[in-house]
């Protein structure tokens, strides 16, 4: 290889360093760098809303998949009302009525999330 500018870009590129030498433990610090000293503000990285996902189509009626947290601190009888409008928010183009709500438990018995069986509605 020549020296000058252009193959010392290439070998920095290419990441051409043999591991263990000053240029190799350069590159590792300087990603390191990037990762942790990053703010997060710059991948407008923000948390993820709760979730409502259609699980199963619309044929004979739709399952909707919600997780835990929206429903935590919901009087029981009144966990059909909030999972209707849940999915309301969800499926703007249609209405559902729900049918059922089921808790789905993990090996702990904690609830992991809710099934909600939804016919469309008239």
């Amino acid at each position: 290889m020549g020296t000058g500018f252009f193959p010392s870009v290439r070998r920095w590129i290419l990441w051409d360093y043999p591991r263990g030498s000053l240029q190799y433990d350069i590159m590792v610090a300087l990603i390191l760098a990037f990762i942790f000293l990053t703010p997060r503000g710059i991948f407008h990285d923000q948390p993820q809303p709760k979730q409502v996902v259609m699980v199963q189509g619309e044929g004979a009626g739709a399952v909707f998949w919600l997780e835990a947290d929206l429903l935590e601190g919901i009087p029981e009888t009144q966990i059909r009302a909030r999972v209707e409008e849940l999915i309301r928010q969800r499926a703007r183009t249609r209405r559902f009525t729900v049918t059922r709500v089921e808790p789905i438990f993990d090996a702990e018995k904690q609830i992991k999330g809710f099934m909600a069986f939804a016919q469309p509605a008239p």
